[in-house]
């Protein structure tokens, strides 16, 4: 496709906007139809009471009754379908299909300012990036209380706080929330408001598909907290039949706000992966490509391709249960096994989706703080799109112990080994980056180092797991829980805060406090470690997860991670201490480029214009070319400067 660098047209607000192919603004937005939280939070609440009352009189008869929320399983579900469209009548999500199936034009509308636009269904992909921050740092801390009640139960083996079904119940909204939030915590903040920036892009592919995917991935949150007030599901975050079928109406929950949440990957990814292929500026080829845009673009990748296996997983769980089909009934003629497959086939690649991005913000943050160039940059780039593609072939490891056919565990054990390849690869382009270098340790790149000391762990003790007899000895065990925490949340979480940390100034125009920073990471690096590496010795000494008895033996460690885990939660208080002081109490303006990046995403004004670049940006060379005396800038703004890293690279602003 190819890339017009088209000049902005003045509109009536006095900005500038591109065009589309009719002439028609991108920020027009039906003004027909409220888009206010405050809205959506009503409508939600009419369409759950709603479907609650329809579900009953259509089915009240002859639907199986749930003991705990006292309707019919085809009530729990319409009452959450009508909340989630009612949901998104009530954002504006749903405006401009609506106005289009009853034949009206869209009016053009001036995009909204200050605070209000982050509580708007809005078409700017910086704001979408924003409210996808504070969505997830939500949802996080959510899944983070649910973790210090997990940890506070097991500090003693035998008097306990809650029930055993409470506990389970806690242990799966914990793994369930976690993992769904993890999938979208670098690619919907950090990839939505970045890769166009990276790119030289004004704007997302498809600005609607966009906003809808924060605002149902927001809907999925709410159906999958739901579960809590209708007893929860007993199935652990991976939702196993045959107990899925056994399980009261908070399965239908979890089944549904699957499906939803599931919605929102897919329209991202696709969204994403449109945006990179066709959006890049004039020059940018595939060997200029960032290496975090090459991260989002094979996350995306796995997004589209992989989420739609989840999505129909979910539904035929959602059939067993509204309309009584038997998909995942052995006893009926249909298999528990193909929930686990189905599960599993989206939930490896998952894996990847949470660790890709991190490598990508890592391989930004190392080149800058080193001043170094990036080590073997395509090879780097063929990692990314390697672990991709093997990562639809590895999904039956997680079934070594299910019964399914022995023959095929040699070829699984074979292609998880294989990844291992493909991932090591990326790890030492970062390694080869770092050697012989003289960093400069600010808190974005204490936040990556500490990502490769925690992978590291994570990779080496995944290679053990990938091994039949290993696994079979382990399964189920906190040595399985020790590293996956280790691989997701050492890996993906520590390279969350390192962009938080590294973008933010760009993002919100002021520096985090270092102070503050400084005691947030060491606090948060220490106590990660000492609450995860003793489950290794826990799981090896024979503690299976999701128990909430266990030996006596092991009281002294588990304690011990108790006790690291509510020094770990107090770690995260202090980063957000951190957002608040940095921006509000005491707010220190940051400079245009405090790093010193030649990123392209730092070479516009601050704050970002509203359409990014006055004029789009022509590609002249390589990035990471920072030892390179006399070496060219990396992007030509045709007349707006030279691209080499202040705010003075862009001829003019557009004041947002």
């Amino acid at each position: 496709m190819t890339i017009s660098a088209e000049r902005p047209t003045e509109t009536a607000a006095g900005t500038t906007a591109p065009t589309g192919p009719r002439g028609v603004s991108w920020t027009n937005r039906p003004g027909w139809m409220s888009q206010h939280l405050g809205t959506a939070l009503v409508l939600a609440f009419l369409g759950y009471l709603l479907g609650h009352w329809w579900g009953n009189h259509i089915a009240g008869n002859y639907a199986y009754i749930n003991g705990a929320s006292g309707q019919n399983s085809v009530a729990d579900f319409l009452a959450l379908l009508l909340m989630v469209v009612g949901w998104l009548v009530g954002i504006g999500a749903l405006n401009y299909p609506i106005a289009k199936l009853f034949g009206r034009e869209a009016v053009e509308e001036e995009p909204a300012k200050g605070l209000s636009r982050y509580f708007r269904y809005t078409l700017d992909h910086k704001v979408v990036g924003m409210q996808y921050v504070v969505g997830v740092l939500l949802f996080m801390f959510t899944g983070g209380l649910l973790a210090m009640a997990i940890r506070t139960e097991l500090l003693n083996p035998t008097v306990h706080i809650f029930n055993p079904g409470t506990y389970i119940e806690i242990v799966s909204e914990h793994g369930t929330i976690m993992m769904m939030m993890a999938t979208s915590i670098i690619v919907g903040p950090l990839g939505n408001y970045l890769v166009p920036l990276m790119i030289g892009s004004r704007r997302m592919a498809f600005p609607r598909i966009e906003a809808f995917s924060f605002w149902i991935f927001s809907a999925g949150y709410m159906v999958i907290f739901s579960a809590l007030f209708f007893g929860g599901f007993p199935t652990g975050w991976t939702g196993y039949a045959p107990l899925q079928n056994q399980a009261g109406p908070g399965m239908i929950s979890y089944l549904f706000g699957f499906a939803v949440i599931g919605m929102g990957m897919i329209a991202a990814g696709f969204n994403i992966a449109v945006t990179i292929v066709n959006y890049r500026a004039p020059g940018m080829t595939w060997s200029r490509v960032p290496m975090f845009v090459w991260s989002i673009l094979a996350t995306a990748s796995l997004l589209t391709l992989a989420t739609p296996v989840l999505f129909s997983a979910g539904l035929f769980g959602i059939l067993d249960h509204v309309v009584l089909t038997s998909l995942y009934v052995n006893e009926h003629g249909g298999s528990s096994y193909l929930w686990e497959n189905l599960f599993w086939f989206f939930g490896h690649p998952e894996v990847y989706i949470m660790a890709l991005p991190g490598f990508g913000i890592v391989a930004e943050i190392v080149p800058v703080f080193t001043r170094k160039p990036l080590f073997a940059y395509k090879v780097a780039a063929a990692g990314m799109m390697g672990v991709a593609l093997l990562s639809f072939f590895v999904w039956q490891h997680h079934l070594f112990q299910s019964g399914i056919n022995p023959d095929m565990r040699p070829l699984f054990m074979l292609t998880t080994e294989l990844i291992s390849i493909p991932t090591g690869f990326i790890y030492l382009v970062g390694m080869g980056s770092l050697y012989k270098s003289k960093m400069r340790l600010e808190i974005p790149m204490l936040f990556s180092l500490a990502l490769y000391f925690n992978f590291l762990i994570g990779g080496i003790t995944g290679v053990f797991l990938s091994d039949v007899p290993v696994n079979v000895t382990v399964h189920g065990s906190f040595f399985v829980l020790s590293h996956f925490h280790y691989t997701i949340m050492g890996g993906l979480l520590f390279a969350f805060m390192a962009g938080l940390y590294y973008w933010l100034p760009k993002m919100t125009g002021y520096m985090m406090n270092k102070k503050l920073g400084l005691w947030h990471f060491w606090t948060m690096f220490i106590f990660f470690n000492l609450t995860f590496f003793p489950m290794f010795i826990i799981g090896l000494l024979g503690q299976p997860r999701r128990v909430f008895e266990y030996a006596h033996n092991l009281q002294g460690l588990n304690d011990f991670s108790s006790i690291s885990a509510f020094c770990l939660g107090a770690s995260f208080l202090l980063f957000f201490w951190n957002l608040m002081y940095s921006m509000i109490i005491n707010p220190q303006k940051a400079p245009a480029n405090p790093w010193d990046s030649l990123g392209l995403e730092w070479q516009t004004a601050n704050p970002v214009p509203l359409y990014n670049f006055e004029r789009i940006p022509v590609i002249v060379t390589e990035p990471y070319r920072y030892s390179e005396p006399g070496a060219p800038a990396y992007a030509d703004f045709g007349g707006g400067g030279s691209g080499s890293g202040s705010s003075s690279s862009v001829s003019s602003s557009v004041e947002e």
